[in-house]
């Protein structure tokens, strides 16, 4: 192992570095891999929830910071700073999700004296604040769409929403993948959606400030990924189109994107270097905007960290995003760096969602696994045969990347990876990506960022049933698995009797409206009640919303299938209930 990293030209590190990353799952693995290849120590963290997670297994060592809940664990900037302390770690990378925006966990890191593997407190501070990043992205030049320039309440919404115009995005200002984010049509939702944006944004960003901005209806999502150092050099690795989306989620990403020519392209990385250089911004980041019809680019947001998508970039320029983040970090520089970027690279997020019943979570075990491979298809995953993806986290689990000569070539070969990987015990995305890609819409790159929703309501896609029909009883088995005392792995043999398929998926095509026999409504997954809108004794439509149920970082309303009376309600908000648990009866 490498006594000290090198940045770019040689630039020496004095001691032996050692990197601990602030995360979990698929970008974990991803992050451990750049540092095995750099000579750099890696350290894992864990929740209960992961022990046996395969980032654990890979790192160097590992360390457990907590129970499964995020936020005594992936979000414990104490438990975090302790591992770090323990393991000796000199950096530490955030990753994407949980800390990775957080400016006061950047500001925590460097205070300990460790090194942050991107953008100082300040420019998270000011770009991850919504209404600063337009003042920024305005005195540098960026086209922004018109909207509230500051956080605004329901009184001061109602207001301003008659200026900005219907439709509208009610946004987290703080945060980001499509948390906190409704579009409101007319004014008689406005409310409604204020206060669920708001309790979003709490939920998953810990501040609860929205505004308001003009929503594009028939808009694409173009994306420029900057890398900058600390002696002042931007580099522009080119634009993603992401504008394959579900409920803002992005669900597949490319570049480059087929909309943007040589002209728009030089536009825009002109755009977003000059917002780099006005943030005073270092390191890894990306700034998004929506693109209109007629080729004019707004701004919507700069994301201050590695993004899920950063693949595709690779994939077309041969060049490691992590390994340039860590030696931008420890100070290298980036003078010289060429960007030459060859081909075209998709991305399919692969999630433990089931499409045929509206993307319902299905977290569980996976009992069969298999990636696909051949040329130019790379596979970022955070598990294995075996392993357990448990429901308190995001449902991705793995991103399946390829690079062809041209687009067509590249959907072709994703149309063929996706038909290689093979994943049982628990449900997944695959089958609504083999047909995204087959669509004319996709083809003819005329999707837009509503596209998908739309069509999915024709599209018939089969629901992947009882996933555990055929599985082998359950039974004891041995398993060999490390265990960590002061921070020697120690390994140890155990007997797993724990289940080895996901939950029994609920009956019928209602997705997210769980199973209801004899007027019971049951939970359809694990999950944690957000919210009851109903109360006993009260009258009840068919439709009508009993409670929200929050699982892998998905709000599900839960609603009645038939009319009656509410007679027994035994839930309240922050409870977590099990798959199948009762709750509600109506008679």
């Amino acid at each position: 192992m490498a006594k000290e990293l090198h940045g770019r030209h040689d630039t020496p590190v004095t001691k032996q570095p050692k990197l601990l990353i602030a995360n979990r799952g698929e970008i974990a693995v991803r992050i451990i891999r750049t540092c095995r290849e750099m000579g750099i120590p890696s350290v894992a963290v864990y929740s209960d929830a992961d022990r046996d997670a395969l980032h654990v297994e890979m790192a160097d060592e590992a360390y457990r910071i907590g129970p499964a809940l995020a936020a005594d664990s992936y979000l414990s900037i104490g438990a975090i700073l302790d591992a770090a302390r323990h393991s000796k770690a000199s950096l530490i990378h955030p990753g994407y999700g949980f800390l990775a925006e957080r400016a006061h966990f950047a500001q925590a890191v460097d205070e300990a004296g460790f090194t942050f593997v991107g953008p100082s407190a300040q420019a998270i501070e000011a770009m991850g604040d919504k209404a600063a990043a337009r003042r920024i992205a305005d005195a540098a030049g960026m086209p922004i769409v018109p909207g509230t320039r500051e956080p605004v309440d329901v009184h001061a919404a109602k207001k301003e929403a008659a200026r900005v115009g219907y439709p509208l995005l009610v946004k987290a200002a703080f945060g980001g993948g499509g948390k906190g984010m409704h579009v409101v049509r007319d004014a008689g939702h406005l409310e409604d959606s204020l206060k669920r944006a708001a309790r979003e944004a709490q939920s998953y960003f810990g501040r609860p400030e929205v505004f308001l901005e003009r929503y594009v209806d028939r808009a694409h999502h173009i994306e420029a990924q900057v890398i900058a150092d600390r002696q002042g050099n931007v580099v522009f690795f080119g634009e993603r189109d992401c504008s394959v989306q579900r409920r803002h989620q992005k669900l597949i990403e490319e570049t480059p994107s087929p909309l943007v020519d040589e002209t728009l392209r030089a536009r825009f990385a002109e755009a977003a270097t000059s917002l780099v250089r006005e943030a005073d911004y270092v390191n890894a980041g990306t700034i998004e905007c929506i693109l209109d019809e007629d080729g004019s680019f707004y701004f919507l947001e700069m994301n201050t960290r590695l993004q899920v998508e950063h693949t595709v970039t690779e994939m077309v320029t041969g060049l490691d995003l992590v390994a340039l983040q860590i030696e931008v970090a420890v100070g290298g520089s980036l003078a010289g760096l060429e960007v030459s970027p060859r081909g075209h690279a998709m991305q399919c997020r692969i999630n433990a969602e089931d499409p045929g019943r509206n993307f319902l979570p299905g977290p569980g075990r996976v009992t069969r696994y298999e990636e696909p491979g051949g040329p130019f298809v790379r596979v970022d995953s955070g598990i294995a045969e075996g392993k357990e993806i448990p429901g308190d986290y995001d449902s991705m689990f793995a991103k399946l990347i390829v690079a062809g000569a041209d687009r067509e070539q590249a959907r072709h070969r994703m149309l063929r990876a996706l038909d290689e990987f093979v994943v049982e015990g628990v449900p997944t995305t695959i089958p609504v990506h083999r047909w995204i890609l087959e669509t004319d819409e996709f083809k003819a790159s005329t999707h837009t960022t509503v596209w998908l929703e739309k069509a999915l309501s024709t599209a018939q896609l089969p629901a992947q049933g009882d996933l555990s029909q055929g599985a082998p009883p359950r039974a004891a088995r041995a398993r060999d698995i490390l265990v960590e005392v002061d921070g020697r792995r120690v390994p140890v043999r155990i007997f797993d009797e724990r289940r080895e398929v996901a939950p029994k998926a609920p009956s019928g095509h209602g997705g997210h409206h769980g199973e209801h026999v004899h007027g019971e409504i049951r939970a359809p997954m694990q999950g944690t009640i957000v919210k009851v809108l109903v109360e006993k004794g009260q009258p009840i439509q068919a439709g009508d919303v009993v409670c929200i149920l929050e699982a892998m970082k998905m709000e599900n309303h839960i609603a009645s299938t038939r009319e009656g009376e509410i007679t027994d309600l035994p839930i309240r908000p922050g409870q977590v209930v099990e798959t199948g648990q009762l709750l509600a009866v109506i008679d």
